[in-house]
């Protein structure tokens, strides 16, 4: 096995508690928090994280798939913009 296909590997299978963590998190905040930070309403960010989770757990090609890339980066977008903003609402550490 070549070295990119073990680096595909690892991404791919750190991919999936990523999307499950985005789900997890925008499932136990308060639903006032993601409007006041100007985001979509948290049932639309659970629908999106939701979704990618399943993405990336679902696809059988891994990083190899547009969908399952696809996925990362709806749950990436998450963790990376709306998660920072809701916890400094909210005064929450995680």
């Amino acid at each position: 096995m070549a070295l990119y296909q073990w680096i595909l590997l690892v991404i791919w299978f750190a991919g999936i508690p990523v999307g499950v963590f985005a789900f997890v998190h925008a499932a136990l905040q308060r639903p006032d928090a993601f409007t006041a930070v100007d985001k979509l309403n948290k049932v639309k960010w659970l629908a999106i994280t939701g979704a990618a989770a399943l993405l990336l757990i679902l696809d059988q090609r891994g990083p190899y798939g547009i969908i399952w890339i696809a996925g990362l980066v709806a749950s990436l977008v998450y963790i990376v913009d709306v998660r920072p903003k809701v916890r400094e609402i909210q005064g929450r550490s995680w």
